[in-house]
């Protein structure tokens, strides 16, 4: 089982460097990449037949999102990565996939720019870090092509 780079994917900047760093060191290291969405709970709805609905529409939407920026990628460097889309509270899923799969090297972070680099590795790079299966590889949000290359 070829191994593979977990990102997670938000529509957020700092998720689509995560990616683009995480395909471009998968390309020099003969390795997959796997992305992950989490479509999180939609905020309480009367009846539950509309909050399917938006969740759904949100799955779609991510979907198609993480599609047009994968087609990019595998332009750039022929790492055609593998889509996961899921459903529940993010920190939780992200914690049953790795629970899951033993072929994940790294999970691939993006950090928002600023004193608040999001929940997620804020949870990932805190309490409980200790305790995953794999490193963690928390990729700047604000890091240019050039730089993403380099390190890469």
């Amino acid at each position: 089982m070829q191994q593979s780079y977990l990102v997670i994917m938000k529509d957020k900047p700092e998720a689509k460097v995560a990616l683009k760093f995480a395909a471009r060191r998968a390309a020099k290291t003969d390795r997959k990449v796997e992305v992950l969405a989490v479509v999180e709970p939609a905020e309480f709805a009367p009846f539950g037949g509309v909050q399917a609905a938006m969740e759904e529409e949100e799955r779609h939407r991510l979907e198609a999102l993480i599609a047009s920026f994968i087609g990019q990628l595998v332009e750039e460097t022929g790492i055609e990565p593998e889509l996961t889309v899921r459903q529940g509270e993010p920190i939780p899923v992200i914690r049953e996939v790795l629970a899951e799969r033993n072929d994940i090297v790294a999970l691939v972070l993006g950090a928002a720019p600023g004193e608040n680099p999001g929940p997620i590795v804020t949870h990932f790079t805190g309490e409980g870090a200790g305790d995953l299966p794999c490193p963690v590889l928390l990729v700047p949000g604000g890091m240019d092509e050039e730089t993403i290359e380099s390190l890469s």
